[in-house]
């Protein structure tokens, strides 16, 4: 892995001025986007696969990429089903060194996660745990829309419940996804720094990274930071 990744690049130092008016907005506006009918067969696709598997706690790993990580997390939580979605049907199919044997409680689908996230709240379905590892940190100041946290799916995404878990190497973007999700429970939520061992060390008491990016990122020399939370 190279380790010749940027740092991100803002104008904007600390919290949004316009994101607690953004999530405010999106709590009390009704999110009338019509679903995509080709999100709506990928996801039908992967509950049947859920289904298939006799519904054990369902995992979601939104904006999997090319999967690495889905497939790490079916490793570390072999009792639960793990969905990776990634609208990118480039990354979805790169070659990848899979293991001989792969494990069965995970699947990759190609769908939006906007509509993913939609379906699954309106068939009541509440996964044990949620996962955005590493999404586009658009970290221009006029992008502030654009990130997860400032979307109009983002009160979707959080009432969906269970354990929530975002990371980043941009601080403000944790800072500020831990923010909305306060915003939006009440309940008191901070970001934290994220320590993660080479994947080369043979013993440590820190986890290894499970991303391509995190890996890279972590090589670079970048600090790293989380969002988890019980939703």
């Amino acid at each position: 892995m190279f380790a010749n990744s940027r740092q991100v690049f803002s104008s904007q130092t600390d919290l949004h001025e316009q994101l607690a008016i953004l999530v405010e907005r999106h709590r009390t506006t009704l999110f009338k986007k019509p679903v995509n009918e080709v999100n709506l067969l990928a996801y039908r696709q992967a509950i049947a696969m859920w289904d298939a598997a006799k519904r054990p706690a369902l995992i979601i790993d939104s904006c999997c990429g090319v999967g690495i990580s889905t497939l790490n997390l079916a490793q570390k939580f072999p009792k639960s089903f793990v969905i990776g979605i990634d609208q990118s049907a480039d990354r979805l199919s790169r070659q990848i060194k899979w293991p001989a044997k792969r494990p069965e409680n995970f699947f990759l689908v190609r769908a939006d996660v906007v509509d993913f996230w939609r379906l699954l709240l309106d068939a009541g379905i509440h996964p044990s745990q949620h996962y955005l590892l590493y999404p586009n940190p658009w970290p221009k100041k006029t992008h502030v829309g654009r990130r997860w946290h400032g979307h109009a799916v983002f009160p979707t995404l959080v009432a969906l419940g269970g354990i929530i878990e975002c990371r980043s190497n941009w601080k403000i973007y944790i800072d500020e996804f831990a923010a909305a999700l306060q915003q939006l429970t009440g309940k008191s939520i901070a970001s934290e720094p994220y320590l993660i061992a080479s994947v080369s060390t043979k013993s440590t008491a820190l986890p290894t990274p499970i991303t391509p990016f995190e890996e890279k990122y972590h090589t670079s020399g970048h600090a790293l930071w989380r969002c988890r939370a019980l939703l």
